[in-house]
């Protein structure tokens, strides 16, 4: 192939750029999985999202996270899958289609089920790809002709064999059992779909009679409207206050019905009165007292939240009516004693928004026990799957060990339906809890088993309800692959390799998968579970839809690009796990955090451009692979080689925000700033070739190497630079993604040699310092004197001369072992720290010599009968004159010395020809133990910086007097917002330090 000089726009473009790679690579698949392909197997499945989703930052963070390590792992040679999907999302989808119909003055009963689901179908094929289309705005590398969903053929196919073998084993049973119930979506909803709210509440009091007439027990509760369903009172056995009235009977108020004291250790004596009542249907801890104590199970609630015909006088009422009302009967009754403001936490249910009830109702449930112990053995004896950060290890363990039986069974319609069939024919053609039922693949099979217990005659009718969503989730790893049937893709890609998840569904979902995939495959499902951190918000909140902070991920692509948001959400991370923060302006929509990794791809567009405008048409690969001649050469190469082992370190132990910092260091730093400034001059047309060429060399072979680190972070800036630096074809271009990952050359890594450079590096950066505080001009050039007693620094400095002259502008440079500045007094170099001080001290000397005079001949004048006092007081007034105005003074003390007698300097030692004159202002720094002196004169108009110095001081000290004034104003800092107060604080801090920094410039003139 012909080379050709290779072009890139003027400026990045990442809209169109990020867009066209996102459908190159769809379009030619791309990131299409090979169960055949060589390699160690990488996979992850998405934790899938809520088909009724849409993108969010929690989203778009961790997309991030899983494509930098599938794209990593892509580009180290592993045989890799990512696999994506979504979740059928049962409650979030029926409640959008339930509004749907009730806005056109119908329920799901109206259309009944087929046509309910039949509009089901035509929703997800209409709105369910929102957060697909989405997720794909993100660039990725997904294999998306394997994307799943919880509903489709072969994930159902799984979820309907997962029920029969659990059945079958005894594993799941049908019960009536205690749920959290959601009156609103009218289904049992799990205690992980139940979110725990504090809420300022009532403690209501009120007394029991005892049946004997012998005096009453008082009780207390936060929900008296249930005490209509009591069927005990419990005391602590060992509580001597009531020991007594063990076994005795109570009359229960309004239901006038007897009910037994009991004697229960789970009773807190020290709770309220110590007497507890028990409504076994309609509370955990009474419904275990219950089954312990054989007592009676009354339901008083109906599944929309109205009570029941067990309730008396209060049926149809709704149970916050009801409370009310039965409130108002027991003061009526005088049982009421008190009512007591009370904060405590009631549980809401997630989907419905409303608190849940806790009802007896007949489920379906799994023994969970089994399953959470097999799971505890893999991870007590094999420490699988393991943890990072491994603190979470622990929660998860302490979940699995409190887990009670989980209800799966949901009365919806959207979802896997219950593959159960009930002989109704045998309870007057209803479902009952006595119905028998029959577990089967299909009506068919059903019908045959119920057919020989029945007869011929036997009606059966499916269950109505549908599975928990989390049921078929929790096989995701492995149905996804082809389960229950062993497909090449379960072979190669399960165990995955790796989870990424939030800390927030450990328990909803991780537990889940790792107790399916231990029962059902006999492995963990994934070798490695990777817990990230949340997004939170400029004020260091986390998002939430309440809290109405949540911040569009989309806007911010739109506005910066996705590489820019993609890089600044990795970037952020502090460390495995961490929670990170993002910079944002919500009356722009701006964020510089962003802002700040969009300028980086900038950054490292033009540096491409300048690198590519150099190599005279050539690739890389023709260039060659360079030997590195100068010093900078070969920092360069040992600095890359670094970074490679430390990226690669870095990213194999998930410090995927440690990997961001450190490429943005060397790329920003290293590469831009300094080689390439560095190599400039032997990039000209008339350079030595041979410097030349090598310096093109090591300019394509660390730019290609850059690209290749980055792109798994930033795919799509890294794509398009890469396809013009290597000039692949417009037809079947190579795809850097599919390019090794570099590998780092020990042997070219020269720890020493870095530590030298940066010697280099910081004294040129200290010239350009003081360059800039003493307002030299960026075209002049200046003399520099480098002193160092270090024999090793003075090496250094002397190889690296021409690099300090060229970046520094510095037309004369001497490096010594020895001051170059005379120490004698007279010829004195301001600096900022030891010279300055001994001149100061010098100048107080002399006043003092000056003053003691004054005093000599004030004395004597003292022996003047008339005059003494007068002559006191007017020679030391002189004194004091004449030591402000001819010695502190410059001008003037230079006037005094110029008429005292010349000291014979012939016979001292004279400094070498960069010796400063007295009348040549200085101005100097240290770099570790290497002095740094740019004489002044010539270069500046000394007084008219002086002036300028001098008005900056005004200009910052009025300023740090206002603050300070705003401050001591007691009004504005108790009544003005505590951020405002703290931001008024920052800026006098400010303020003062930049007075000071200018005071201390202005000393040094």
């Amino acid at each position: 192939m012909t080379a050709t000089i290779p072009n890139l726009p003027s400026l990045y473009e990442p809209f169109s750029t990020e867009a066209k790679w996102q459908k190159f690579w769809e379009d030619n698949q791309v990131y299409k999985a090979d169960p055949n392909h060589k390699g160690e197997p990488y996979c992850i499945v998405i934790p899938p999202p809520n088909v009724t989703g849409s993108l969010h930052m929690g989203h778009a963070f961790e997309s991030a996270l899983i494509d930098t390590l599938v794209r990593y792992h892509r580009m180290k040679g592993r045989n890799t899958l990512w696999l994506p999907g979504t979740d059928h999302a049962s409650i979030a989808v029926q409640t959008i289609l339930e509004k749907q119909l009730k806005a056109e003055g119908k329920t799901r009963y109206d259309l009944g089920r087929e046509k309910f689901l039949e509009r089901a179908w035509q929703w997800k094929a209409e709105s369910g790809g929102t957060i697909v289309n989405q997720l794909r705005r993100l660039g990725v590398s997904v294999d998306w002709t394997r994307e799943r969903f919880t509903l489709d053929e072969g994930l159902s196919k799984a979820v309907l064999e997962a029920f029969i073998r659990l059945y079958d084993e005894k594993l799941i049973y049908r019960g009536n059992y205690l749920v959290n119930w959601c009156p609103a979506s009218q289904s049992a909803v799990s205690d992980l779909e139940v979110e725990p709210k504090e809420v300022n509440g009532n403690l209501w009091h009120f007394r029991y009679p005892l049946s004997d007439g012998s005096g009453f027990v008082e009780v207390a509760t936060t929900r008296p409207e249930t005490m209509l369903g009591d069927t005990a009172v419990a005391v602590n056995p060992e509580d001597e206050r009531y020991k007594h009235l063990i076994g005795k009977t109570l009359t229960l108020p309004i239901m006038n019905r007897e009910i037994p004291i009991i004697g229960d250790k789970l009773v807190d004596p020290a709770f309220g009165t110590g007497c507890v009542k028990v409504t076994p249907a309609h509370d955990p801890n009474d419904f275990e007292m219950g089954k312990r104590h054989d007592l009676p199970f009354i339901n008083i609630m109906n599944k929309d939240g109205t009570l029941n015909e067990n309730a008396g006088e209060f049926q149809g009422q709704d149970r916050f009516v009801a409370r009310k009302n039965v409130i108002s009967r027991l003061e009526a009754d005088g049982v009421l004693v008190k009512i007591e403001d009370y904060k405590h936490t009631v549980p809401y249910s997630d989907r419905g928004k409303v608190p849940v009830e806790p009802l007896l109702s007949t489920q379906w449930f799994v023994n969970i026990r089994p399953l959470a112990d097999k799971t505890l053995e893999f991870l007590d004896n094999q420490n699988s799957p393991d943890f990072v950060p491994q603190r979470w290890t622990k929660v998860y363990r302490d979940w699995l060990v409190n887990l009670r039986d989980w209800c799966i069974s949901r009365q919806l319609w959207w979802g896997h339906q219950i593959p159960a069939w009930y002989a109704v024919s045998e309870t007057g053609g209803q479902i009952t809890d006595s119905t028998p039922h029959f577990v089967a693949r299909n009506e068919a099979e059903a019908w045959e088993k119920a057919k020989s217990q029945f007869g011929e005659n036997v009606q059966l009718e499916q269950d109505p309800d549908v599975l928990d969503t989390w049921f078929s989730s929790g096989l995701w790893p492995f149905s996804t692959l082809g389960w229950p049937e062993q497909t090449p893709d379960l072979a190669t890609y399960y165990p995955n390799a790796t989870l990424v998840t939030g800390f927030d569904i450990i328990f909803f979902w991780v537990a889940r998968m790792t107790m399916m995939a231990g029962h059902f495959t006999g492995q963990m499902p994934f070798k490695t579970v990777y817990i990230h951190g949340l997004v939170r918000d400029e004020n260091n909140k986390k998002m939430s839809k309440s809290a109405n902070n949540g911040i569009d991920p989309l806007l911010l692509i739109a506005k910066y690009g996705t590489d820019a948001l993609r890089y600044t959400l990795i970037k952020e991370v502090a460390g495995a796990g961490q929670d990170i923060r993002l910079e944002y302006d919500r009356k722009k929509d701006e964020s510089t955090s962003v802002e700040a990794s969009r300028n980086f791809a900038n950054k490292l567009w033009n540096a491409a451009r300048f690198v590519m405008m150099n190599l005279d048409g050539q690739t890389p690969a023709q260039l060659g692979k360079p030997e590195p001649t100068e010093l900078s050469d070969k920092w360069i190469i040992s600095r890359y080689h670094q970074v490679v082992k430390q990226t690669t370190n870095y990213i194999d132990n998930y410090g995927l925000g440690e990997a961001a910092k450190g490429l943005y260091e060397f790329i920003w730093g290293d590469f831009c700033d300094w080689y390439i400034e560095l190599v400039k001059s032997r990039l000209q047309k008339d350079a030595d070739p041979i410097s030349r060429k090598v310096a093109q060399q090591i300019l394509a072979y660390i730019l290609e190497g850059i690209l290749k680190l980055l792109h798994p972070l930033m795919p799509h800036i890294t794509e398009e630079i890469w396809q013009t630096l290597t000039q692949q074809p417009a037809e079947n271009p190579q795809i850097i993604a599919l390019q090794p990952y570099p590998e780092a050359d020990e042997k070219l890594i020269d720890q020493a040699l870095e530590e030298q450079f940066e010697l280099l590096i910081n004294t040129i950066r200290t010239i350009r310092n003081l360059r800039a505080e003493a307002d030299i001009k960026p075209g002049v050039k200046v003399t520099a004197n480098l002193q160092s007693e270090n024999a090793n620094e003075r090496f250094i400095l002397n190889a690296g001369q021409s690099y300090i002259q060229d970046l520094a502008k510095v037309e004369t440079l001497t490096i010594t072992d020895k001051t170059t500045i005379d120490e004698q007094e007279s010829q004195p170099v301001v600096t900022k720290s030891v010279f300055k001080g001994l001149k100061t001290i010098g100048l107080i000397i002399v006043g003092l010599v000056f003053l003691r005079v004054a005093i000599i001949v004030g004395n004597a004048s003292l022996r003047l009968p008339i005059f003494g006092t007068f002559f006191e007081t007017v020679g030391l007034g002189y004194a004091g004159w004449f030591i402000v105005y001819n010695i502190l003074n410059a001008e003037s003390r230079q006037k005094l010395f110029a008429n005292l007698p010349k000291t014979n300097t012939q016979n001292l030692p004279q400094p070498e020809s960069t010796q400063i004159e007295e009348s040549d202002n200085s101005i100097s720094g240290v770099v570790g133990t290497v002095q740094v002196v740019i004489p002044l004169k010539g270069v500046v108009d000394i007084e008219a910086l002086r002036a300028k110095l001098e008005k900056s001081i005004s200009k910052a000290e009025a300023e740090a007097t206002s603050l300070r004034a705003r401050l001591s104003n007691s009004k504005f800092v108790d009544k003005a917002p505590a951020d405002v107060v703290q931001g008024v604080r920052d800026a006098l801090t400010e303020a003062e330090k930049q007075a000071e920094i200018l005071r201390d410039r202005l000393l040094t003139l």
